[in-house]
């Protein structure tokens, strides 16, 4: 059975799965859809055409589904999603899509959002993300499964964050990062790999050995960018994480790709 505090407005027409706890002070929009055992602490706001997966928890002062801040936002009828058991902190910020963007902003499932963070109009979170406070995005920002962004963080309108990147706390992301990168600074440049991340996925050691010496290749190589590409894909391209490194390199692009810094080392592990 559901409960609903007294103080909450559910407006009618949002439809509760078993078990949703509604706390005091929460507002429900016409058109939100919350699935089995989600729960709104207090003082939370859920509006427009929002679904919540199932178990997702939304704390104080979260408000997810409002209108996009993008000028061009004239009130139509986009999406937010936020998938099963994600956990979303004080005072997070998920803004609904544009009919100019994907029409919809969503949130895998099994993610951390942690407080003050704001997740622009029609972005795209994979699973399992961990974002620490007071992260910003701007609009269409897109982001792979198991990625960690740290405090502080921003990142640029239209950049796409690789599965498993780890992005230093307090760092501009203007470009993109590869599956696997770590990068920081202001502004962000690729550092090595997120090596502890990679292990704690279950990379074994000679894998590992392979995608540093595919990163070596590509990043601190003498060749053009493009040569270095193409040797990697001939010498390591059967490894299927170069191959993913290598996709990613390849798909289309808004904001081009964050590059090491001069100094970087190569080994460098985050």
């Amino acid at each position: 059975m559901s409960f609903i505090h007294p103080s909450a407005i559910v407006a009618p027409g949002a439809a509760l799965g078993q078990d949703v706890r509604i706390g005091p002070w929460c507002t429900v929009g016409p058109e939100v859809v919350i699935e089995d055992g989600a729960e709104l602490v207090s003082h939370v706001v859920v509006d427009g055409r929002t679904r919540l997966g199932a178990g997702v928890k939304l704390w104080p002062f979260a408000t997810v589904g409002l209108a996009p801040q993008d000028l061009k936002y004239k009130g139509e009828p986009t999406q937010t999603e936020v998938g099963a058991r994600t956990q979303v902190r004080e005072h997070v910020t998920i803004h609904r899509g544009t009919v100019t963007g994907s029409g919809i902003t969503r949130v895998g499932p099994d993610c951390l959002l942690m407080a003050v963070v704001h997740v622009a109009h029609d972005c795209d979170i994979g699973a399992g993300v961990i974002v620490a406070n007071n992260v910003v995005m701007g609009g269409h920002v897109s982001i792979g499964d198991g990625a960690v962004i740290g405090g502080a963080a921003a990142l640029h309108q239209f950049v796409r964050i690789g599965r498993g990147a780890m992005i230093g706390g307090v760092s501009g992301v203007e470009a993109d990062v590869i599956p696997f990168g770590a990068v920081i600074g202001n502004r962000a440049r690729l550092t090595g790999l997120n090596v502890i991340g990679l292990k704690r996925r279950g990379v074994d050691k000679p894998r590992l050995h392979v995608l540093r010496a595919a990163f070596r290749k590509l990043f601190f190589g003498d060749q053009v960018f493009a040569e270095r590409v193409a040797a990697v894909r001939a010498e390591f391209g059967a490894e299927p994480l170069v191959d993913e490194l290598l996709a990613f390199i390849a798909a289309p692009s808004r904001r081009g790709l964050i590059r090491s810094a001069a100094t970087a080392d190569p080994d460098e592990a985050t």
